[in-house]
């Protein structure tokens, strides 16, 4: 099981938070990845983070085995530099999007922007996780296709299933941008 946490949620439900104040605001959501096989080729290697200052520290200069009042042994082993450490299964992603290209392009031609966006970081972490480069990456609930660009940005092929033709049309802005090269300001 994996859950998001969104730090920069507005409160709701408005009722029961906000007016009641009888409940905290829902910051969290599950999220789901499915696969075909009982054994997909998830490899969390694919997604380190960075080392904490005291793992790092710990790297360097070493750590007397022994074996922790919570049960846990920690052994010599502790001391490899693994190249980062595994994540979590709770992912603190703030979705903040407010100037994005998609979305001021989206106001430049009159269409209305997915009002369901999240963070392109979430699709990017269980594409890296779960496939390799040159993979098909497919999402069923297609929104604005912010998987397809995470998947063309990781260098996967992608494959976008949408009901709502006005969101299929927004959803253009993620793959039609100016080259470098030729959008030169004019003067």
């Amino acid at each position: 099981d994996f859950f998001w946490f969104n730090p920069s949620r507005l409160p709701s439900p408005a009722e029961w938070v906000n007016v009641r104040r009888i409940r905290v605001k829902d910051a969290v959501d599950p999220l789901w990845w499915m696969s075909k096989s009982a054994y997909p080729k998830a490899n969390n290697r694919r997604v380190l983070e960075k080392y904490s200052d005291s793992m790092i520290q710990l790297i360097q200069n070493g750590y007397k085995a022994k074996l922790r009042p919570s049960g846990w042994d920690i052994s010599t082993k502790f001391q490899k530099d693994n190249g980062g450490a595994i994540p979590p299964n709770l992912l603190q992603i703030a979705n903040t999007e407010s100037n994005s290209w998609y979305l001021r392009e989206c106001a430049r031609s009159g269409v209305r922007p997915h009002p369901a966006r999240y963070p392109s970081r979430i699709p990017k972490f269980f594409i890296e996780f779960l496939t390799d480069p040159g993979d098909v990456v497919l999402d069923p609930f297609a929104g604005s296709n912010v998987t397809g660009e995470a998947a063309e940005a990781t260098q996967r092929h992608w494959i976008a299933v949408e009901l709502r033709v006005d969101y299929l049309i927004g959803s253009k802005f993620r793959f039609i941008r100016p080259h470098p090269v030729l959008a030169v300001p004019a003067g």
